[in-house]
């Protein structure tokens, strides 16, 4: 049952007269998540330089210039509020315009932006005093310190100082396992965008067009529609499609030719990653085949999706490596595959032949994640990708992923044979028209088939 905690599901904007997202409410639960998990755990504190967690526990971001710079970082102790060093004057942004945390929470810092300031300028051990001196202030001095990732001058600085150092990414991966409902219908919402990207990409198919044109629009598409950050869109298609080489490129579709794209993007913070398989113009019996074969597999997994249920069952239902013509596990990973997804890409749980097996873990309620399936034709240059996101429900799961996916759609077919236009009996200039015109219009629409 799609979840009713917000009116008007799908719409994006917040009125006066229903309640939609309760976006207060979503920064309260999302901290407090954040503090039960802290205090379950061994740790002190935390210290976070993932934009992921940032944003869980603070509910601020300054956009996806800060990504990769780890330019940012928050201090999370145990019973207190976090502690949010931003860049320059953006920390006097959030004074203004974050009400939810205290005022003096929001501070200007530096941090060593990936060794972009090294130990010469002072700023490694800067940091680490900053650091030091807050869990005294915070009654944590002496207890371990969990750090989600930092570069190497960040973590010898604070060994300086005299903190002790461990993993703190299993606890805020604890926090964000179970999404509550207001997370659940922006992941939805989030997915919404890219059920419209690819009617635009359906509409577009056909020979003539570039992988990158089709990258181009869906990032202009989902932008117009209010994206905060399109991290990748591949499109691979053609030869390019075995093996799956993971990244788009500058290839010109061909007639016949078969074609899969995967849209990940972040609306509101939460993340998409939606696989869907096209053929232009024409399908083969091959082809055909592989898509029949990808869409069964992933259906037996969904299949098996409720609480309760462990990894390691799903993950039984995929091929083996072998069976697939890869020697090992690894070698074919992420081809049969799931992962948690929420504000970051990859979440609890993680779902492959390469761990699951030997270490399963338990599906709970409100869970949320992608389950992705590969099959190669037997052409050796084809192959099929689909992908659908679910949350699991009380007595199963939800699919929130909509566009059409249980069929092999083919897209840019407007053609007509010159013998289907053959007046066979009395029928006039306006019979053969209208027979025109419905074949065309029955070519593009048909879901599947092979072209006469």
């Amino acid at each position: 049952m799609r979840s009713r905690s917000v009116g008007s599901p799908d719409a994006t904007r917040a009125v006066d007269w229903e309640q939609r997202i309760d976006f207060p409410r979503l920064r309260q639960d999302r901290l407090d998540r954040a503090k039960a998990a802290l205090e379950a755990s061994d740790l002190g504190a935390l210290l976070l330089f993932d934009p992921n967690n940032i944003r869980y526990v603070t509910s601020t971001h300054i956009g996806e210039w800060a990504r990769d710079k780890n330019a940012r970082f928050t201090f999370l102790a145990r019973g207190a509020d976090p502690i949010l060093w931003d860049f320059g004057s953006a920390a006097r942004h959030h004074q203004l315009f974050a009400p939810w945390l205290p005022p003096e929470n929001f501070r200007a810092g530096v941090s060593p932006m990936r060794g972009a300031m090294p130990v010469e300028t002072g700023i490694p051990d800067r940091l680490g005093q900053r650091i030091a001196h807050e869990m005294r202030e915070h009654g944590v001095e002496g207890e371990p310190l969990g750090i989600d990732m930092a570069d190497l001058l960040t973590i010898e600085a604070l060994g300086r100082a005299g903190v002790h150092v461990t993993d703190g990414s299993q606890v805020m991966l604890e926090a964000r396992k179970i999404k509550t409902a207001q997370e659940i219908a922006l992941l939805d919402q989030s997915a919404g965008l890219v059920d419209a990207v690819y009617e635009e990409i359906y509409e577009m198919l056909r020979p003539g067009v570039y992988e990158h044109e089709i990258v181009a629009r869906a990032h202009e598409l989902l932008f117009e529609m209010g994206s905060e950050q399109v991290e990748a869109v591949n499109a691979v298609s053609g030869d390019r499609c075995n093996p799956h080489p993971h990244v788009f490129s500058d290839r010109l579709l061909r007639p016949g030719d078969q074609a899969f794209f995967d849209i990940i993007h972040s609306f509101m913070g939460y993340r998409t990653c939606y696989y869907r398989t096209f053929n232009v113009g024409g399908v083969s019996h091959s082809q055909l085949d592989a898509y029949k074969q990808c869409r069964e597999w992933l259906d037996n997994a969904i299949a098996l999706v409720r609480p309760g249920m462990t990894t390691d069952k799903i993950a039984e239902v995929w091929p083996t490596a072998e069976e697939l013509g890869f020697p090992d596990e690894e070698t074919c990973f992420g081809l049969q595959f799931g992962h948690g997804i929420g504000v970051g890409l990859y979440e609890s749980p993680m779902i492959s032949r390469v761990h699951s097996l030997e270490s399963p873990v338990e599906l709970e309620e409100g869970m949320v994640f992608a389950l992705e399936t590969y099959c190669a034709a037997t052409d050796g240059r084809s192959a099929a990708r689909i992908e659908e996101e679910v949350v699991v429900t009380a007595t199963g799961c939800d699919v929130i992923t909509r566009f059409p996916a249980e069929e092999l759609l083919v897209a840019g077919r407007t053609y007509v044979r010159g013998a289907d236009l053959v007046d066979e009996g009395s029928a006039g200039q306006e019979g053969t028209q209208g027979m025109a015109e419905a074949v065309a219009s029955s070519a593009v629409v048909e879901p599947a088939g092979v072209p006469r």
